[in-house]
């Protein structure tokens, strides 16, 4: 068997590199109805049958609402940097514009000035797929107005918390809240739009996301706006340097009608133009637009976010770049879509930085395993331990390699309300027990507390088998 040694020097992330860890309003608050909450499209759509694991709902999930105290002084435990958390937009725009619920921004007061007082930077996100259900009886993302009822929420937000929050994402993965949500419907709000419908849906989306950035330029002066992706990414099959380029290219094609790439959401907001291969496979379902929306849509960035769970594997062929099946009994974590591919983590972000050359954050980065409490009272996760450390080091190695990076916000804080799959899957380096709301940290959030407070230096030692390449040929 090989081995591979890493030495403390190597494995050691720069001082000032971020540690931290993300959640989403939906997946954890809960307090659905409480204190002048508007419903969302999910709250909408768990009560529709079959749709969500075994008719579970976010309603209560963790209990976020009511127990942001502990769950700070969890994060002020494991030694946080930052946490990234999303804003309900109902919770502060019930019917999502117009009338401001004043107890919905309290909360948030709450969060943000807890989060300080312990010495961890908040890092908000405006849209983690919540939309409001006000927002959808009229058109939701169909509706071009949608750009302009998202700036003036993402405006709100600004000048409210602007002076303490000083990192904001615009939207989270809109391949999935777009994809999923309105075009295979298999998330909220459930439809199942023609091919020129999402398409003009996945373009209003980027337009919102474009006026946000805006409107927090003017109203939360001095912040770094990013913009984060559902990552869909590839890597080589052996380190030719013939594979290394099909990987590369595979990494930003758009190759089919299913949204699952990078280029057609990421081209448009940094560089200004749809991919050609994107608009030749669309053709006329593409939908027609004023030249002025670039105006809106392109805005500078200070970053992007990556959310970084797994890579397909490529090879070079003579018909272009050809994606190998996993094989039979490859490693896989507790969802079947993600095989264990550390060096996603490493090929991401590379060739991330070699097409947009903006700074990077790893917005989010985690392995779901069906964890439950052993009889010493403990939640033992090694395999989670075990993908987080391949994956950090995969970082770090880029990161030598001139790939930017910023921070690291691991995948999830708690375990939480997965969307269609209910509570079936957990992430979280806190186990949450959803009837008596108990926390147990897991061994994962020790041993994170641990990289965090080395800098990464507990990561190195010498290993039985190779971390950059765990191949699936």
């Amino acid at each position: 068997m090989t081995s591979h040694k890493v030495s403390a020097a190597d494995s050691r992330f720069p001082d000032e590199f971020v540690w931290g860890a993300a959640t989403a309003s939906y997946q954890v608050e809960g307090a659905a109805y409480e204190d002048g909450r508007g419903e969302s499209v999910w709250d909408v759509f768990c009560r529709r049958p079959g749709a969500v694991f075994e008719g579970h709902s976010g309603a209560i999930a963790c209990d976020h609402y009511h127990r942001y105290r502990e769950d700070i002084a969890l994060m002020r435990e494991l030694g946080l940097q930052s946490y990234r958390f999303s804003v309900s937009w109902s919770r502060v725009l019930p019917e999502g514009r117009g009338a401001v619920n004043e107890k919905g921004l309290a909360f948030y007061d709450r969060l943000v000035d807890g989060l300080l007082e312990a010495g961890i930077q908040p890092f908000c996100t405006l849209f983690h797929w919540d939309l409001p259900q006000g927002l959808q009886r009229a058109g939701g993302f169909a509706n071009r107005d949608i750009a302009e009822w998202f700036a003036d929420y993402a405006y709100l937000l600004g000048n409210r918390f602007g002076d303490r929050i000083k990192h904001w994402v615009t939207q989270n993965e809109p391949q999935c809240y777009i994809g999923f949500g309105v075009g295979s419907g298999i998330h909220a709000p459930g439809l199942k739009l023609d091919l020129c419908d999402v398409l003009a849906a996945a373009h209003n989306s980027m337009r919102a996301h474009g006026k946000a950035v805006l409107a927090l330029r003017a109203s939360a002066r001095g912040a770094k706006v990013g913009y984060v992706l559902a990552t869909q990414l590839c890597r080589p099959a052996t380190d030719s340097a013939q594979d290394l380029e099909a990987a590369r290219a595979a990494t930003f094609r758009v190759a089919d009608t299913t949204f699952w790439n990078n280029s057609w959401w990421t081209d448009p907001v940094v560089l200004g133009e749809y991919p050609e291969d994107g608009l030749k496979l669309f053709g006329s379902e593409m939908p027609r637009f004023p030249s002025s929306d670039w105006n809106d849509l392109k805005q500078p960035l200070d970053f992007l976010g990556l959310n970084v769970y797994r890579a397909e594997t490529v090879r070079a062929t003579d018909n272009g770049p050809e994606q190998l099946p996993v094989p039979p009994g490859y490693p896989r974590s507790g969802v079947d879509w993600q095989p264990i591919t550390p060096d996603a983590m490493y090929y991401g972000p590379r060739f991330f930085h070699e097409r947009y050359g903006l700074p990077q954050w790893i917005t989010e980065s985690g392995l779901s395993t069906r964890d439950q409490v052993f009889l010493d009272g403990k939640v033992h996760d090694p395999q989670r331990i075990d993908y987080l450390h391949r994956n950090l080091l995969e970082l770090r190695r880029a990161m030598r390699d001139g790939v930017k990076v910023e921070g690291y916000l691991a995948w999830s804080l708690l375990d939480n309300f997965e969307w269609a799959d209910g509570y079936k899957q957990r992430f979280g380096l806190v186990y949450v027990d959803y009837a008596s709301q108990r926390r147990v940290p897991k061994d994962s959030f020790h041993w994170y507390k641990r990289v965090i407070a080395s800098r990464g230096e507990s990561l190195a030692g010498e290993f039985a088998v190779p971390v950059t390449k765990v191949t699936a040929d």
